[in-house]
């Protein structure tokens, strides 16, 4: 087992990378200026908060004296001994310094991130009011008692009026922290949603990472991860931080009203606490490690399902039901067993936290019972003690009370940092110092050697291959040989495991796989992508689709504005004239077309073909038929053991075998 501190130091070390950058900028900051800016915003919080009651104070005697002597007594006094002792002078101090620091980390402090400080403040302001009313409230239920003991009718009723007045006083406050809180985790989602997904989509974060690979615990299921994870992470994050300051406030807050009832009572309170969270975090580890495998095996079980709607066609035309079923029902089972197990621990911490809940109602009366008894104290005190000892062990048991959230917090944090490092440490395709583009104009290989990435198998060696403007290349050769992997060399998507690479700059060469992607859209932006529908007019867009065979799609769709489930409306013929389309509207220097006509007849093969060489588009192509020799004029036969040959397509002859 590893060692508990030094796995609480990994932890804390993730949670900061994940939680400092909304506030602050991780690169050019440390952890220390992070929480000097906490703790100077709770600097300002409070000396705001004195100043606010002063105010009050102040107006309220100076405009409705009677209502404050009903409704505030004894806190004119209190307020004014604030300011008659170093409390005030020290409470001003602190608030010049905290703001003198963030003045001094404005420039840190710019792209919105004023924002959430501001929300925060604002959340810890609400929190030390709606304290500083318990702690009135506590004296209050110590009164009521107090009259009711003594007969004292009117006292009775005039205490239960300044009561009314403290709720109707919070109402409003707890509302607007109900509001505060989940508002501000709205807004961090948002910015760490989209770090996350810019980050995913950059620099092919996307395809580098197989989000399939079940193995793979660091890179499972990125749509949870940027969705799911973010939303849990950011909501759990706010709802920690002010539970504990809010912990915090309690407890010093109502130490000193349980100290000054019963010193024997706070120190068992203590003691108590303590031996019951040590054994509540001891038991918890568990609880961690079956919520990091719970959203993994829940994740793995949705995409699955996904994974049998985007292929229903498939399956149904291959009768699968009976795999899929299996496949699905597995991973259901993963699922549910380890949420077996997961409950079983859940029932075992529920009933240890409600045995340490259940006990600890007794400590007031078995402590404050003999002095009372003993009639040093009053009878009001044991509500006082009773309000005062829940809340201070509500405050020290915030672990023991909320361990099943951190543990699911937790097991977020590891989930959400492990994708954001993940991503982090992917290598820059663009700064391969092998690959540059040619601005001349050219597809170039020199020496260059095919390899997958992450093995150490290569399929085609040294190859020497230059493609100019007009150039047009068929790749042949067996099954398994490389064709493929050549064309994601080409490309850009695969590093080259030796040599040189020089392709054309972005945007002047497009690959068209034998199944094209069909994006989430319009019928106008399928045709556009990837660029700017607003490019082309509608009589382009037509005429586009009436020159590779589609003219019937624009009866069937008039409206090219149309959402469809392209994929499973389209067969995979009319989705790759669709993509000739798409690549005759982009128009690129250079086309990279693998089996891009399979799903084709001859004619209409030799239509697209000829619309672009009409175009003087260059391109490379793998395919296997004969007829696509006369749209070339070189052929790169590859064979299936490393080596490769250049010859002349007009006299190649493929081979029947």
């Amino acid at each position: 087992m590893s060692n508990p501190i030094q796995s609480l130091r990994i932890q804390l070390v993730k949670l900061q990378r994940l939680a400092q950058p909304y506030f602050l900028p991780i690169e050019d900051s440390n952890p220390w200026q992070f929480l000097l800016l906490v703790a100077a915003l709770l600097g300002i919080v409070v000396g705001l908060t004195l100043l606010l009651l002063t105010g009050l104070v102040a107006a309220s005697g100076a405009l409705i004296p009677q209502l404050q002597s009903r409704f505030l007594p004894g806190v004119p006094e209190r307020v004014a001994g604030i300011w008659a002792s170093p409390a005030g002078a020290l409470v001003m101090l602190a608030l010049a310094s905290s703001i003198a620091c963030f003045v001094a980390f404005r420039n840190k402090l710019r792209q919105g991130r004023w924002l959430p400080w501001l929300l925060l403040g604002v959340i810890a302001l609400l929190l030390l009011v709606l304290n500083g009313i318990n702690v009135g409230i506590s004296f209050i239920a110590r009164n009521i008692d107090n009259a009711q003991v003594a007969y004292d009718e009117q006292g009775f009723w005039r205490i239960i009026s300044i009561y009314g007045f403290c709720l109707i006083l919070a109402l409003p406050i707890r509302t607007l922290q109900n509001y505060i809180i989940p508002k501000l985790g709205l807004l961090w989602r948002e910015w760490l949603s989209k770090r996350l997904l810019d980050r995913y989509m950059s620099d092919r974060a996307y395809y580098q990472l197989n989000p399939n690979d079940e193995s793979n615990a660091e890179v499972d299921n990125p749509d949870q991860r940027i969705s799911e994870d973010a939303r849990n992470f950011t909501g759990t994050s706010l709802d920690f931080v002010v539970g504990v300051l809010e912990a915090l406030l309690t407890f010093f807050s109502f130490i000193i009203v349980l100290w000054s009832i019963s010193k024997s009572l706070t120190l068992a309170l203590i003691i108590y606490a303590i031996g019951g969270t040590t054994l509540i975090i001891f038991i918890g580890r568990k609880l961690v490690k079956l919520n990091y495998q719970q959203l993994k095996l829940e994740a793995d079980f949705r995409y699955g399902l996904v994974h049998i709607r985007d292929n229903a066609e498939s399956i149904a035309f291959y009768k699968g039901e009976v795999q899929e079923s299996q496949e699905a029902q597995r991973r259901l089972g993963g699922a549910i067993q380890n949420f077996d197990r997961l409950i079983i621990w859940q029932a075992l911490i529920n009933m240890i936290r409600r045995s340490y809940d259940y006990l600890s109602r007794f400590l007031p009366w078995i402590v404050i019972a003999p002095i009372y008894f003993a009639k040093k104290v009053d009878f009001g005190v044991f509500s006082q003690a009773s309000i005062a000892f829940g809340m201070v062990f509500g405050s020290v048991s915030f672990i023991v009370n909320n361990i099943d959230q951190l543990a699911a917090f937790s097991a977020s944090i590891n989930r959400l940092e492990g994708f954001q490092s993940t991503i982090e440490s992917l290598p820059v395709p663009a700064l391969e110092a092998k690959e540059r583009s040619n601005h001349s104009g050219s597809i170039l290989l020199r020496d260059a050697s095919v390899v997958p990435p992450g093995t150490n198998q290569t399929l085609v060696k040294n190859i020497n291959l230059e493609v100019g403007p007009s150039q047009r290349v068929l790749v042949v050769g067996p099954s398994g040989c490389g064709k493929t992997s050549l064309l994601r060399l080409v490309s850009g998507l695969w590093p080259s495991g030796s040599g040189e690479v020089e392709r054309p700059p972005l945007g002047e060469l497009m690959f068209i796989p034998q199944k094209p992607y069909m994006l989430l859209g319009s019928l106008r932006e399928q045709l556009c992508y990837p660029l700017d529908q607003a490019r082309f007019s509608e009589s382009q867009l037509r005429n586009v689709l009436e020159e590779v065979n589609l003219a019937g799609m624009i009866s069937r769709y008039p409206d090219l504005g149309i959402q469809q489930d392209w994929p499973r409306l389209l067969s995979l013929g009319e989705q790759q004239r669709l993509a000739f389309a798409r690549l005759l509207l982009n128009s690129p220097q250079f086309a990279v077309l693998d089996e891009a006509t399979s799903a084709l007849d001859v004619a209409t093969e030799r239509r697209l073909y000829g619309l672009l060489a009409q175009r003087d588009m260059a391109f490379i192509s793998v395919g296997h038929r004969p007829t696509l020799t006369a749209f070339h004029n070189t052929v790169l036969q590859l064979d299936g053991s490393g080596g490769w040959s250049l010859l002349p397509a007009a006299n190649y002859v493929f081979d029947p075998t």
